[in-house]
């Protein structure tokens, strides 16, 4: 049986990691870009409005990991003969700490 603890990032696929980290960045810059807003004194409805599009984007990137978490959680324990109810449970642990 593999180890049923934190299940590593390193079992996302190429494309989806490579994905992930130019979506990462593209935050980094909406981050950024919210704190020149501030400092600048931009209008409390444009700072609100791009801080929507961080929170957007980073619900993106986790309900991504999130998703491939419960397809790579699921394939691994049932190909090892284990208990998917287990893996879901271990899924929905995760899944509550997000929400």
């Amino acid at each position: 049986m593999a180890q049923h603890g934190a299940e590593h990032i390193g079992q996302i696929s190429g494309d989806i990691k490579e994905d992930l980290l130019k979506r990462l960045r593209r935050i980094e810059g909406q981050v950024r870009g919210l704190q020149r807003m501030i400092e600048e004194d931009r209008p409390c409805q444009e700072v609100v409005y791009q801080a929507a599009a961080v929170k957007a984007a980073v619900v993106q990137v986790a309900m991504t990991i999130l998703s491939n978490q419960l397809a790579t959680c699921l394939a691994q324990e049932v190909a090892e003969g284990g208990n998917p109810e287990a893996a879901m449970k271990r899924f929905t642990d995760i899944f509550k700490k997000f929400y």
